[in-house]
């Protein structure tokens, strides 16, 4: 796919972090409950930094217990290992929460994902064949709208991508039209319902239905129906916050389409330039809670989880639902979640259909190794 090209993004395309990553080879596996170890995960993780990732940090939640693993190092500079308690940017991680409260909005009656995007931002979607009447907020949600990734525009690359552009906007505030605007300038991809393509730009667009519908920040709400229930202490929504909370360890990237030249220090950045698509900051374990919670019927009712669970095909190797991805691994587990790559941070958080098994893994790099490869190693074993 077009996106692969992309070595370094401000929130990379699930499209390519699920495609890529879950593609390994179909080799005669054991599930891992059978054995329950983690032997092979740990080989996982380690082969990751032995592939260039400067360190990786990884939590596992079977049950009622929970293990954690890390390799390398957090700091290039020190030295100083990454921690199992690291805070870091959750990036496309984020769809899975705002989904999540759109779908509450529903079963509270206050939306239906049947509605145009137009009923609640009234000519916000429109220009280059864009037309907001003829989108659904179920569109918005399985990338099935068509809408233009905001991300691929040139102009946003330019400024933001290359490592002239991201050294001298990488504390820009952006707002929500501002992103809208990049993306509108370029024709849809499709006429909505005709095909898939996976758009950041719809999660901005989603993020300010919640805003509409509730008249409060999407972050207070996730806030209020998500952090606060399940006690994610270690998660927010940061705004224009660009430090990350202690620990965490620093991130790193190449700012560049190539995994060799200068590696630099990108932990600071403005992470409203994701708004709804990737703003979010968490760690492993409050990534794994959150997603044995969804899948445990914990956040919505069966009817909206259901929904949530109806996929659409991508044309790769997993298949896309409402903010959330469903794969089959090479034993045939199952696996359900969401990755998210930001600049100098990539990541995954997977959970098996009944929630009782999940992980999340994070690398505090963005130019090589496979969270796909931790996550096969962890529910296949070797």
């Amino acid at each position: 796919m077009k996106r692969s090209a992309r070595t370094t993004t401000l929130t990379a395309a699930t499209a390519v972090a699920l495609s890529a990553a879950l593609v390994t080879p179909a080799l005669a596996a054991t599930p891992a409950g059978a054995h329950g170890d983690h032997d092979a995960t740990r080989r996982a993780v380690r082969a990751a930094v032995a592939d260039g990732v400067p360190g990786v940090t990884v939590t596992v939640r079977r049950g009622h217990g929970t293990w954690a693993d890390t390799a390398g190092v957090g700091n290039l500079k020190t030295g100083k290992p990454r921690s199992a308690h690291d805070h870091y940017r959750a990036a496309s991680i984020s769809k899975t929460f705002v989904a999540t409260v759109l779908l509450q909005l529903e079963a509270e009656g206050e939306l239906s994902l049947d509605d145009t995007v137009e009923r609640w931002l009234p000519g916000v979607v429109r220009g280059n064949g864009h037309d907001g009447r003829e989108i659904t907020l179920r569109q918005l949600l399985d990338h099935t709208s068509g809408i233009f990734d905001y991300l691929e525009d040139r102009g946003f690359q330019q400024t933001y991508m290359t490592a002239d552009g991201f050294q001298e906007h990488r504390f820009d505030r952006a707002t929500p039209e501002d992103l809208l605007a990049f993306a509108l300038r370029n024709k849809p991809y499709f006429a909505p319902g005709e095909s898939w393509e996976y758009s950041n730009t719809n999660y901005v667009l989603a993020a300010q239905v919640i805003e509409k519908a509730t008249g409060n920040a999407y972050g207070d709400e996730i806030r209020r129906r998500i952090i606060d229930p399940l006690h994610l202490t270690s998660t927010s929504v940061p705004g224009n916050r660009t430090t990350l909370p202690k620990p965490s360890s620093r991130a790193y990237s190449k700012l560049a389409r190539t995994a060799t030249g200068p590696t630099y220090d990108v932990t600071e950045l403005n992470p409203s330039l994701a708004y709804g698509s990737g703003e979010m900051v968490s760690d492993s374990a409050d990534l794994t809670r959150f997603y044995s919670a969804l899948l445990r019927g914990r956040l919505l009712p069966p009817e909206q989880l259901k929904a949530m669970k109806a996929t659409v095909d991508t044309n790769g190797t997993y298949r896309y639902g409402l903010g959330i991805a469903n794969a089959e691994l090479s034993c045939g587990v199952h696996v359900w979640g969401h990755a998210g790559g930001i600049t100098g941070s990539n990541s995954m958080a997977m959970t098996t259909e009944d929630g009782r098994h999940s992980l999340a893994v994070n690398f505090n790099g963005d130019w090589s190794g496979s969270t796909g490869a931790i996550v096969e190693a962890e529910f296949c074993g070797k």
